[in-house]
């Protein structure tokens, strides 16, 4: 993980510096790690368990069953007392995430002694890891899709819907076009791809029963992102999959467009597995954002959502981060009796 030195004005000049804690809740599972000054101690711990939701939501017991074990372990392998701030950035907290607003600070004040808690959607904390306190845009990229932005007053998003409703340029998105293009030339319909539809078959078998195999899951949208990487490994031969990646950055730099700042020189930044694939989607999506945005310069992602809750967590400890504050998508408690 990238390392980020934090701001440390109001700390005295000796002495252990506090601790924080950070994590990342997110679709593969939960992230916990320990930081001193905005750096990592030791390793993170990592449970490959999702946090559940329920009718209410985020479910906060079963995000504490996970997170406290971890955060004791490192707190008591640091020799470390109560941390001083906690920064928890959770897939869905801006739409499922009242139950984790209603009950997390509570619960980590008593069981860890901790008096300030961040509460942060995912995409702020990938914001925070990729950019830092900068004016600009990221994109969040993996089975799903979500730009955020932010001009240090507000914060704007776009997509991030699912891969029912939106999501698009993901790699469900691609994953699916993908093999709709390998069911169109089963079908003998135009549009479609014979190299698509072999890959297809090798992967999950005869595609007349690709429906009944995909649609009763309830992890149908990263079985359809599984697929995206045939669709880019296919590219660079067959001009099908390739309008399919065009397609996708598209979708990407118009969504990048629509939270990005109109004035200054915000910076842009990608983050997520997504790109990965590589230049069959990066050369048609740089070329999309710098004809939709001339004013925003292009940068490397300097780090990920754990390293953006690390960086929240070290800035609370000193006094109060500085991205904006929403109810919905970054949420500070403090309490200091």
């Amino acid at each position: 993980m990238p390392h980020h030195r934090g701001r440390r004005a109001g700390s005295p000049a000796h002495g252990p510096a506090p601790v924080v804690l950070a994590v990342d809740s997110g679709g593969s599972g939960l992230r916990v790690a320990l930081a001193s000054e905005g750096r990592t101690v030791g390793a993170p711990l990592v449970s490959e368990e999702p946090v559940r939701t329920g009718p209410r939501g985020i479910d906060v017991g079963h995000l504490l069953e996970q997170l406290l074990p971890m955060a004791r372990k490192l707190l008591g392998d640091a020799g470390s007392g109560p941390p001083q701030a906690v920064a928890v950035g959770a897939t869905g907290f801006a739409s499922l995430g009242d139950e984790l607003r209603a009950e997390l600070p509570a619960a980590l004040r008593r069981e860890l002694g901790v008096r300030r808690v961040a509460l942060a959607a995912d995409a702020v904390t990938a914001y925070a890891g990729a950019l830092g306190p900068r004016a600009g845009a990221v994109v969040a990229g993996g089975t799903g899709l979500i730009a955020i932005g932010t001009d240090l007053e507000s914060w704007r998003r776009a997509d991030g819907w699912g891969h029912l409703l939106g999501d698009c340029g993901g790699g469900a998105w691609i994953g699916r076009a993908g093999l709709e293009a390998a069911l169109r030339t089963h079908d003998g319909r135009p549009g479609g791809s014979a190299r698509l539809l072999a890959r297809a078959e090798e992967l999950f078998g005869p595609v007349t029963g690709l429906p009944g195999r995909l649609y009763p899951r309830t992890d149908r949208a990263a079985v359809l992102a599984s697929f995206a990487p045939e669709v880019a490994a296919c590219a660079e031969a067959d001009p099908v999959a390739a309008d399919v990646l065009r397609a996708a950055a598209r979708h990407i730099a118009e969504s990048t467009a629509a939270v990005c700042p109109a004035s200054g020189e915000p910076r842009v930044a990608l983050t997520g597995g997504l790109f990965r694939m590589g230049d069959p989607l990066l050369v048609p999506l740089e070329a999309e954002l710098r004809e939709r945005l001339p004013h925003a310069r292009r940068v490397a992602s300097e780090g990920d959502p754990l390293h953006g809750a690390v960086r929240i967590a070290a800035e609370l400890a000193d006094g109060v981060p500085a991205l904006p504050h929403d109810e919905r998508m970054l949420q500070v408690r403090m309490t200091e009796n």
